[in-house]
């Protein structure tokens, strides 16, 4: 994965537009009753960053950030303000927000998650790129110690615990996370005279998988 770890700067992915996308094949039946099926496990997300430039300044930072990932070659950490968090917006993050495991006294590599929960049905989002220091993680409702107890691969969102939780311990965490994302275009068209009027320039990101 040609990846870079760098953020896109977060004051202009602030005012973006986007979200997720998923993809269901629907067939409809000759007695008018459908089939549905999609191929994908797991949403992606797209964004629209040209909604996110404020000025000419912007503009700038954002040719810079586009040249040094040479296009659509290198991928890029993004901040999805919408949905950035293990908790809800209005509370605190806490080492017991999302439950990524049990423990079984053998097993000590974890893989952070995010579960969506709608009623009966949930949706469980793999997260590979927490944000660095906004991890804590919690082994049956105590709070370990980063460092001594556990350490964590912010480039692939893997916690590593020194010794392997007892069997039935429920292995929690909080955290901050960004999208894995790159350009949708190898292409950045700018027009000064049409920015000055209102106009911006489109500017589409895709999530990749990692």
């Amino acid at each position: 994965m040609q990846f870079h770890e760098v953020r896109f700067p977060a004051t202009l992915s602030f005012g973006s537009v986007g979200g997720p996308e998923r993809r269901t094949d629907v067939v409809t039946i000759s007695n008018g009753y459908e089939e549905r099926n999609s191929p994908w496990a797991h949403s992606r997300r797209r964004y629209d960053a040209g909604l996110g430039m404020r000025s000419l300044d912007d503009v700038e930072t954002l040719i810079a950030f586009f040249e040094a990932r040479f296009g659509q070659l290198y991928a890029f950490r993004w901040k999805d303000w919408s949905d950035y968090r293990s908790a809800k917006p209005s509370t605190d993050i806490t080492a017991f927000d999302q439950s990524i495991g049990t423990g079984d006294s053998v097993q000590t590599e974890f893989s952070l998650i995010k579960t969506y929960q709608s009623g009966t049905y949930s949706y469980v989002r793999p997260i590979s790129k927490p944000v660095v220091d906004t991890v804590m993680v919690g082994v049956d409702g105590v709070q370990a110690v980063e460092g001594t107890d556990y350490s964590i691969d912010y480039a692939t969102g893997t916690v590593s615990f020194t010794e392997a939780p007892g069997v039935g311990a429920e292995v929690t965490a909080g955290f901050e996370f960004d999208v894995p994302v790159r350009f949708d275009t190898d292409r950045i068209q700018t027009s000064i005279a049409s920015f000055q009027a209102g106009e911006v320039p489109n500017v589409p990101i895709v999530e990749v998988r990692i």
